[in-house]
Formats: C-alpha cells, sequence, structure tokens
C-alpha cells in the first residue's frame, strides 16, 4: 500500500480509502465485516462512509452503513488503526427522513452525535458536508443554474463555528467539504483565512474518474495551491469502468442492475468512451478496472482514491490497483481519448 497525509495535518492514510455505501443494501452486515478485515490486512487504514448510507437511501435503513462499522470497531477493537470519515446529510427531497434543517447548529450537533453513537466511537477523524445547502451544481448537473426558488442564505460562518465547538469537544478532528464547486470551496476557505478560529476544509470529496475529470476545469487548481486534498468518489463510475455493462449486459445483483436509475455514467457518449479505455486496456494487455483506478491514484491533487465494492473479487482487484503504475504510452493514449469524447458523464 502507498500513504499519504490529510493535509495540514500528521495523519497518515492509504491512497486508496475504503468506500462504504453499499453496505446494509447490496451488502450484508457480514460481507461489510470482511470487507473491512480484508482492506486492513492489505494495508487500507482509512474508510469513509456517511449517515445516509446505505444508498439508495431509504427511511428503513437509515444509517445502517455506520451501524454495521460501529459493529466491527466493538467486534475487533480496531478503532484506533483506522482513519474514519464520515458526512452530514445536506437538506434535499430524499433526505426529509432525516431531517428538514439543513446545516443549523442543533443539525450538525445532532448529525455528529448520531454517527459517534452508530459508529461506537468518541471521535470522527473527518467530518464533511456532504453537499451544499444551497442550489448549485453537483450529482451529474453538469453546469450551473441560477434557481429562484434558492432562500439559501450565506451561513458559512456559522456552520464553521459549530464545527469548531465539536473539535474543541473532541467529538471530530478535521472537516472537509463534499459534491462542492470551486466558488464555495473558496468561500469556505476564505472565512477560516479571516477568522482564524475557525477549522480550515483539509478535503473535498467529488466524483473523478476518466469518465468525469470535471475536478481538472477549476477545483484542480484551488486543490494544488490550497492544499485541499480531493478523495475521488465513483473513480469506476458506478462500476461502468470495469466493462461489465458493456454490450448491454446487466449483470445480475450489480447496482446498475439493480438500480436502473443510476444512470449517471450510462449515457451513449460514456459507454462510447468506456468502450475506447477497455480497447487500450486490452491492447496493453492490463485490467479496465485497474487502468482507470491507477489513472485516478497517479493525480497530483488526489489525497485517497476512495473504492467500493460488492464482491470480494471486485475488491481484491481494486486493491490491487495500487501496484499498477501506467506507462507513458498509456497516459498519452488515455489523453487521446479524453480529447475527443471529454468528460461524457458530469
Amino acid at each position: 500500500m502507498r500513504y499519504t497525509r490529510l493535509p495540514h495535518t500528521d495523519i497518515e492514510v492509504s491512497k486508496l480509502c475504503l468506500g462504504t455505501m453499499t453496505w446494509g443494501k447490496q451488502n450484508t452486515k457480514e460481507e461489510g465485516h470482511q470487507q473491512m478485515d480484508f482492506a486492513m490486512e492489505k494495508g487500507i487504514n482509512f474508510f469513509d462512509t456517511a449517515e445516509l448510507y446505505p444508498i439508495p437511501a431509504e427511511a428503513e435503513r437509515y444509517a445502517h452503513t455506520e451501524i454495521i462499522i460501529g459493529e466491527w470497531f466493538k467486534n475487533t477493537g480496531n478503532r484506533d488503526k483506522i482513519v474514519l470519515a464520515s458526512k452530514i446529510a445536506g437538506k434535499a427531497p430524499f433526505t426529509k427522513f432525516i431531517r428538514t434543517t439543513g446545516f443549523k447548529r442543533e443539525s450538525i450537533i445532532q448529525a455528529v452525535e448520531g454517527s459517534l453513537n452508530r459508529l461506537q466511537t468518541d471521535y470522527i477523524d473527518l467530518y464533511q458536508l456532504h453537499w451544499p445547502e444551497r442550489s448549485t451544481n453537483y450529482f451529474g448537473q453538469r453546469g450551473y443554474q441560477p434557481s429562484t426558488s434558492d432562500h439559501w442564505k450565506d451561513n458559512i460562518h456559522q456552520v464553521l463555528g459549530t464545527l469548531a465547538d465539536l473539535i474543541k469537544e473532541g467529538k471530530i478532528r478535521h472537516v472537509g467539504l463534499s459534491n462542492e464547486s470551486p466558488w464555495g470551496t473558496m468561500r469556505y476557505l476564505e472565512e477560516s483565512k479571516v477568522h482564524t478560529d475557525l477549522p480550515r476544509m483539509i478535503t473535498i470529496q467529488n466524483p473523478y474518474s476518466l469518465l468525469n475529470r470535471l475536478f481538472e476545469v477549476g477545483l484542480a487548481e484551488i486543490s494544488m495551491r490550497e492544499n485541499i486534498g480531493l478523495l475521488a468518489y465513483s473513480p469506476l463510475g458506478f462500476g461502468v469502468l470495469s466493462g461489465k455493462y458493456l454490450g448491454d449486459q446487466k449483470p445480475e445483483n450489480a447496482r446498475l442492475t439493480l438500480f436502473e436509475n443510476y444512470k449517471r455514467y450510462s449515457g451513449k457518449t460514456a459507454i462510447k468512451a468506456t468502450q475506447e479505455y477497455a480497447e487500450l486496456a486490452k491492447a496493453h494487455e492490463i485490467s479496465l478496472t485497474q487502468m482507470a483506478l491507477s489513472f485516478v491514484n497517479s493525480r497530483p491533487f488526489l489525497t485517497s482514491n476512495i473504492i467500493g465494492a460488492t464482491t470480494m473479487d471486485q475488491l481484491r482487484e481494486n486493491i490491487g490497483s495500487i501496484d499498477l503504475e501506467l506507462g507513458e504510452e498509456v497516459i498519452r493514449a488515455i489523453e487521446q481519448i479524453h480529447d475527443r469524447i471529454p468528460n461524457p458523464a458530469p
């Protein structure tokens, strides 16, 4: 395994982070525990979760993923060996069963204390805002469209103040963003620069893959110049970049087979790009999955690459990507495909 540090800290994390959002829905508790055992054995010390998980979100399974992780911590005694990240759910129609109050002070406190209870721990190493409260482009929205129904008032000082209090209490150690835009990222960073008693956002968890490199457009420069590290999610585009859906295949129990509305990475242009990446991988006798993950692993703005799997075979292959270094010829060919078919999945 290879390791990095969470920016502005001395916390060492594995370059691969174990994603958990299928546990409690597509995966059982036992399978989640098996994945954590195996990941830790392979050197992964960084787990990412959220109160929203498992996905798709539903009231009957609210926060089951955190519960599964908490039981593993209790059974194994491994809490101090893991860097743990979680998130507060934002305000949205599909989170009304959690709360409707957004990032108000009481909401953040309630969310943190609920996660601590379920995770059976006294602290969370990295606490993230899952997506912005304001109306902006995230979750597959390519461009920003102003909304007349957006009544958000700038509460970033209050949000950071609440997080500062939770840090002082020892309930969280550091804070990060997720599904955030360049404007939002800089707004948070500037607030903590002006008010030095407020915590600094150290990471941003956004989508990044061969099918979606939009992070490079505005956020990569911010990441490098401000030292706010990318935690890349969906590096395989909901599994599309494994190639298992090519040729209109619908593998049994696969995410896009079970949840057909998850079309973010499955449009015609994305499938065309995936086919070209698959042919490139085949020509160089490497796994498409590992090529896609290795590309993400190689990016200079990356802090950690969040891998997820529903089977142990998938997890083994994903973790194996850390040992693959793409040659210059493969990188050039990837860039040529990207030039022809840039960011086919928003």
